[in-house]
């Protein structure tokens, strides 16, 4: 059978033992996969080791597909190789190897052997297509790969962390658990159905105040992103309710039981929003200002209040003020990819509003740099140093994607289709926030820049976008 070839290499500034034992760890799989086109782990089992076998579920488009691979080769901190059983392909072979370059440096290569199925005919037509894809898909891996491990190697004097997260099925927490494990941290998930110890799943219950830790082996840190999805549904009076009591629930619960553990963590990282700030028109914002008087504000101050018992222990305490967190899989990119796909995408009213955004690498990058450093306490936000206005966002995403933004949305509409309250404090809401905490203590922005951060979600060439 005649195959096709297929390679990628990067030099990585990180020993070859440390890049062999991100690839190793659990949560890798998840890291490399392109966020434009999402994987699911069904089933794995034996990591990278000879005979380790791995089902996933997959899509091109809108072409849903399993892949069976099993691993057939290993050689610690030099490569391993794993075959598909089942997929796409006629055949797949794919190498990874590690080279050392030095005691600092060493040199990450990929190599594809592939067929096409119905071949010489689909080769023919669909090998440069199929080239192309997988020089996408490799330049984000490698991308990701090299990002990580620099964020890790950041880090390393402290060594591996446990720690307690709620909110893990969210699309923060879903994106910062794979990051945490690949570094070698232990991840301890907090849900609310039967526990599966097998997954380091811890139940509890905010509503009826339930959470028990004393039995769990010391606890580092404490990260809480959970609560009720502000933008689904309309904001009616039970809305509004279970949108606070979610938040100020599980707050209060977690710092409580958290400020009575016999050896308490080092630290709780708390979700708010940049919401905190209210609609404030082209007014810069840093984490000095005080809260607005809209629902929103509200909804954080009481949300960053509920901390308290956790704060006042002497537990370092931290409000991460997220911004438009930017994820093709969710959010708000994930609710506007499809129309502007399309050609339908359009500004919303007059388009000035200021949208301070993050994209979701950066989001989680930001969390593991606050981890590490004692210096942040109480709010940081965590938003990029560029906010665009609304009218910016359409045009830069429409270069991306190569589609035109011709219409506008007016006002009235938004209102009308969700509520003159939720559309006022949302999506026409204008918020310009600095990073100021983050700047401050030097924090490394992949991508601070809007088309260079959709570039990279989007799997698309950043060259001569703007």
């Amino acid at each position: 059978m005649k195959t096709n070839l297929f390679k990628k290499k990067s030099q990585i500034n990180a020993p070859v033992e440390t890049v062999f034992n991100w690839h190793a760890r659990p949560g890798a799989i998840k890291r490399l996969s392109p966020p434009w086109d999402p994987l699911e782990v069904i089933h794995s089992s034996g990591g990278i080791h000879i005979g380790a076998q791995v089902v996933m579920k997959m899509k091109t488009g809108p072409i849903h597909y399993k892949w069976h691979a099993r691993h057939i080769e290993y050689e610690k901190n030099s490569m391993f190789k794993d075959i598909q059983i089942s997929g796409p392909f006629s055949k797949w072979v794919h190498t990874h190897r590690f080279e050392p370059i030095g005691n600092d440096r060493c040199l990450l290569e990929d190599t594809i052997e592939y067929a096409l199925p119905f071949h010489p005919i689909s080769t023919v037509i669909m090998d440069g297509f199929v080239q192309k894809k997988l020089n996408r898909i490799f330049t984000y891996r490698h991308h990701t790969t090299i990002d990580d491990i620099a964020g890790h190697q950041s880090a390393k004097q402290h060594g591996p962390l446990t720690i307690l997260l709620s909110g893990a099925s969210g699309l923060i927490g879903s994106t910062l658990i794979p990051f945490l494990t690949t570094g070698g941290h232990n991840v301890l998930k907090l849900v609310r159905r039967p526990p599966d110890k097998d997954k380091n799943e811890i139940y509890w219950d905010p509503a009826s105040g339930k959470l028990e830790l004393n039995a769990i082996a010391p606890i580092d840190i404490v990260i809480h992103l959970s609560g009720e999805n502000i933008g689904e549904g309309r904001w009616t009076k039970e809305k509004k309710k279970r949108i606070i009591n979610s938040r100020v629930k599980s707050t209060r619960l977690i710092a409580e039981t958290i400020s009575k553990m016999e050896t308490p963590p080092k630290a709780f990282l708390c979700a708010s929003a940049i919401g905190y700030y209210g609609n404030r028109g082209d007014t810069v914002l840093t984490e000095a200002d005080k809260p607005g008087d809209d629902f929103i504000s509200d909804v954080c101050r009481m949300w960053e209040k509920s901390a308290d018992a956790a704060a006042q222990t002497g537990i370092r305490t931290v409000f991460l003020r997220f911004g438009i967190v930017l994820s093709p899989q969710g959010g708000a990119l994930g609710k506007l990819l499809l129309p502007f796909q399309l050609g339908m995408g359009g500004k919303i009213s007059s388009g000035r509003q200021f949208m301070s955004w993050i994209g979701i690498d950066d989001a989680v990058g930001a969390i593991h740099h606050t981890i590490f450093n004692d210096q942040i306490t109480g709010p940081v936000n965590l938003v990029s140093p560029h906010p665009s206005t609304n009218k910016e966002f359409t045009r830069i995403l429409s270069n991306v994607l190569s589609r035109p933004s011709c219409f506008t949305i007016p006002k009235k509409a938004i209102e009308i289709a969700f509520g003159k309250e939720m559309g006022r404090e949302t999506i026409l809401s204008s918020t310009r926030v600095k990073p100021a905490v983050l700047e401050k203590v030097g924090y490394q922005f992949r991508h601070p820049g809007l088309a260079s951060a959709l570039a990279h979600l989007l799997g698309k060439n950043n060259e001569n976008l703007s």
